[in-house]
């Protein structure tokens, strides 16, 4: 169905190309699931399926890509819309309707489907995809995990033979990801339609897949079944590094059969507690934000309900709950910039450095300046490039450090920050032509320039692999000793049980758990990350702190 013949893309400017000599066919009904760090070309070697690459993003391609028959070379991507369907990282960069229910069906619009046929499979894609209650609204009203199942539904009505899914889950919390993936599998079983797909929540697919597909980051790639490239390579799921930790063979991917390869493992760490996931705080913080009565409304209907929350100095907050549950809403109302029907908000400065930097104590960012309400509450949305507006990552840095008072290439400035989250980005590259995952790193190093006392990040692990995910943690630690404290709020358990003191959990508006990370999220089966589920009921919730348990002589119990 696919087919890469000696393929090397390069970039004009660039000192590498992007694809070396790629080889690979893909066969048709075939899962195929593309893995690598953030930066290494996976959304290139995705685009060169459809004509993207180099079609529109530039650059030049050397071999030959054949999608069912078809070279790109001589059929743009609108040759190949009947063929090839793509959902981009970014969902609203595809969305040219209004509406949910125009969305889903513009598609079939352009291939010049019959009305009856139209409506038959905007009604299914509706159902499949949980988006009945949503078919009205306007696509701009949606939350960001919604609008990705949209665009992952305006693909499907069009029912091609290829689809192509660059990082689909990003932006769904795990019962709707296990959804999407369940009817991507479907297709896959059912229709015989070739999936290509890259994710960085490997938790999340690798049991779907038939085939991995591993760029190291050298410009090759290395295919074969997931087993057996997991074996080696340089990116695994919590699984894969729980069955290395344990020296299992052959490698389990799912749940279910790491389970049974357990339980000689739960056998031998039955009688060791676990040792914490993060160190304690070596004192109690001061509350930092104090929010009380907060309500969020639009159009009437309430997002936020009357929600106290006290945040803490050195503590880091994970802030969870399905799509659509008020987490950015919450977010947004307080930092200032949100809409709040009701309720205060209160900053003090805390145990915070440099005191005389902001306003006095109990300030409410919404009464400040941007640049004041920056200093004591700062906040990265979920669609990061809404805060990138120059004409090069340099330049960015550079205001970043000049808005910030930070000096230029010394302590914590916006380079630095940049390094330490995603290294090797080009200073001259434009920001808009970063991947998802480098323009992410780049506004965080912006927002975490201005060191605030109150972070608040919207989804930042979206488009981030695990390397980049451990640099974040390690950045707001410091931010956190520092005594400022940190709400992440994040569909990604796996990130939560790593990084967060105190897990809140939101539905529809209200917060209806609260406490520390162990207690909240290993009671929940849609919450527990994959080594609590496996383990249980021992109370692990990392490979970290199984390999810190196990003695080395009964890891191949």
């Amino acid at each position: 169905m696919i087919t890469f013949d000696r393929v090397t893309v390069v970039y004009d400017g660039a000192a590498e190309p992007v694809l070396r000599d790629v080889d690979l066919m893909v066969d048709e009904g075939e899962l195929c699931l593309v893995v690598g760090h953030t930066g290494v070309g996976k959304s290139t070697l995705l685009g060169a399926v459809n004509g993207l690459v180099p079609h529109f993003t530039g650059g030049t391609l050397f071999g030959t890509v054949t999608v069912d028959g078809r070279s790109t070379a001589d059929h743009p991507p609108r040759e190949l819309a009947d063929v090839v369907g793509v959902v981009g990282q970014d969902p609203l960069d595809g969305f040219v309707t209004d509406t949910v229910e125009e969305e889903l069906a513009y598609a079939m619009e352009q291939l010049a489907i019959s009305p009856a046929v139209m409506r038959k499979r905007v009604e299914e894609t509706l159902d499949l995809l949980g988006l009945a209650d949503l078919r009205h609204r306007a696509l701009h009203e949606l939350s960001g995990g919604q609008q990705q199942r949209v665009a992952i539904g305006s693909v499907l009505t069009a029912h091609p033979r290829v689809l192509v899914l660059d990082e689909p889950t990003s932006a769904l919390d795990p019962t709707a990801a296990e959804e999407v993936l369940a009817a991507v599998t479907r297709l896959v079983h059912d229709l015989g339609v070739t999936v290509l797909l890259a994710e960085h929540r490997l938790e999340r697919v690798v049991q779907y897949a038939d085939r991995v597909i591993h760029l190291p980051g050298d410009g090759r790639v290395v295919s074969g079944p997931p087993a057996d490239v997991f074996t080696t390579s340089s990116i695994a799921p919590p699984i894969v590094e729980l069955g290395r930790a344990a020296r299992w063979s052959p490698l389990p991917l799912s749940v279910r059969d790491a389970r049974r390869a357990a339980a000689p493992l739960r056998t031998a760490l039955a009688a060791t507690p676990p040792p914490p996931v993060r160190p304690a705080p070596k004192t109690p913080g001061a509350d930092l934000l104090t929010a009380r009565g907060i309500t969020v409304a639009y159009r009437g209907v309430a997002a936020v309900r009357e929600v106290d929350l006290d945040l803490r100095g050195g503590e880091i907050t994970a802030l969870m709950g399905r799509n659509g549950s008020g987490k950015s809403s919450l977010l947004w109302a307080l930092q200032g910039s949100g809409p709040r029907k009701s309720g205060t908000v209160r900053v003090s400065p805390g145990d915070a450095p440099d005191r005389s930097r902001g306003p006095v104590k109990g300030s409410d960012p919404k009464s400040l300046s941007a640049a004041e309400a920056r200093r004591l509450v700062g906040l990265v949305p979920q669609t990061p490039t809404d805060l990138l507006y120059l004409e090069s990552v340099k330049q960015e840095l550079d205001q970043a450090d000049a808005e910030s008072a930070s000096p230029a290439g010394g302590g914590l400035s916006a380079r630095v920050i940049l390094d330490r989250l995603a290294p090797g980005i080009d200073g001259a590259s434009h920001p808009r032509d970063l991947s998802e995952g480098q323009k992410l790193a780049l506004v965080l190093a912006i927002q975490l320039t201005a060191a605030p006392r109150v972070l608040l990040l919207d989804e930042p692990t979206r488009g981030l692999d695990y390397r980049a995910k451990s640099q974040l943690i390690a950045m707001v630690d410091e931010l956190a000793a520092e005594g400022r404290s940190v709400v992440i709020s994040t569909h990604d358990v796996e990130f939560a049980a790593r990084a967060a003191d105190r897990v809140v959990v939101m539905a529809q508006g209200d917060i209806v758990a609260d406490g520390p990370t162990t207690e909240v999220i290993v009671a929940s089966p849609v919450f527990a990350p994959q080594v609590a589920k496996i383990l249980a009921p021992l109370p692990y919730l990392t490979v970290g702190q199984v390999a810190s348990a196990l003695p080395d002589e009964e890891a191949g119990a």
